[in-house]
Order: structure tokens, then C-alpha cells, then sequence
């Protein structure tokens, strides 16, 4: 599952954009950018720039390791050939066997905007799709309209369902959905 984006839809400096799952190899440009995750949204994510940092190299390699085979985990990186500039990942939860559950979605400021997403969710997409799961669903914090207009344009639809953000208490978090 690898694509390629049109030159038009990335900058001069990276003519050629790959989406691809991970592989081992991709376990130290993997933590850079989960660092940079961290520093620039942390309320998008379930762990605080300070515990990534003081995550060893080998938790992530592990990590990259279970998430670059399988059915239960996959995890996609947007790949100029350099930085890691885009990252999406999918899962399945016991309780929705027939959904994957798209998570750690983030795009480098400088690359939003660009058709990276797009092309991030679709592999998460085909992925899901081969592994027999149909339906794609995603949580996004309440108030990130940039998000929800981002993933709406991308099919998703609100389903009404609020959850507490698992992390932040008082923090709400609204679920969307769309066919994989």
C-alpha cells in the first residue's frame, strides 16, 4: 500500500510524496516526528511531549515493529524521502470489530492543506479494507473545527456521540465516521 501524491499537491522541495505503512527502518524518523506531534498539538494525543521524550529509541522501534504487519494495527507515514512530514494510524477495538479506529492523525504545519491527508486516510482506508473491516471511525477534540471541516471534506460525518477526552478532564472529544 504505497501512493504516491502528484507534484501539484506538494511543494517544490518535495516533488515526490510516498504514503506507506511503516517499516522497522522507519522507527527513528518515526520518533522525530511523534516528538513533533507532541510539541505542536498535544491535546490530539494520549501522551505528553515529556513521556515521548523519555521513551527509549527500542520502545519505538517495538512499536513500529507490530504496527508494519498485521490485521489488529497498521500505522501510515506521508514520506518525502527525508523528515517524516504526515502520520495516520489504524486499529480495531473488541467492542467494533467492523470498524477501524483511525488514530495519531497529524500533518506538519508547512504540508497542511496539501492533499496529505487525503492521501494518509486512504491508505488507512485501503487497509482497512482488506483486513474486512468497512467502516473508518475517528474521535477529534470539540472545538478543532479545522479538524472536522479537514475529515468532513474527507467523507466523514459527525455521529452526535461526544466523548470525554481520555486524557484532559472537562475536555470533550466528538466522534465521526465514514465507509472505508
Amino acid at each position: 500500500m504505497t501512493s504516491t501524491l502528484a507534484p501539484t499537491l506538494t511543494s517544490a522541495l518535495t516533488p515526490t510524496l510516498t504514503v506507506h505503512r511503516v517499516t522497522p527502518g522507519d522507527a527513528a524518523r518515526m520518533r522525530a516526528l511523534r516528538l513533533e506531534m507532541l510539541a505542536d498539538s498535544p491535546l490530539a494525543f494520549l501522551e505528553t511531549l515529556a513521556q515521548a521524550a523519555a521513551r527509549p529509541h527500542a520502545d519505538y522501534r517495538r512499536r513500529i515493529v507490530q504496527a508494519s504487519t498485521g490485521i489488529q494495527l497498521a500505522q501510515f507515514v506521508a514520506d518525502p524521502g527525508g523528515r517524516l512530514i504526515g502520520h495516520a494510524g489504524g486499529t480495531v477495538l473488541p467492542e467494533e470489530p467492523a470498524a477501524t479506529v483511525v488514530f495519531a492523525v497529524y500533518i506538519t504545519p508547512t504540508h497542511r492543506g496539501r492533499g496529505v491527508l487525503a492521501s494518509l486516510m486512504e491508505a488507512v482506508a485501503e487497509w482497512s479494507l482488506s483486513v474486512g473491516r468497512r467502516e473508518l471511525m475517528l474521535e477529534v477534540v470539540v472545538g478543532n473545527d479545522r479538524a472536522v471541516r479537514a475529515y468532513e471534506r474527507l467523507g466523514f460525518e459527525d455521529t452526535g456521540v461526544r466523548v470525554p477526552h481520555p486524557v484532559v478532564p472537562g475536555l470533550w472529544e466528538l466522534q465521526m465516521r465514514r465507509r472505508a
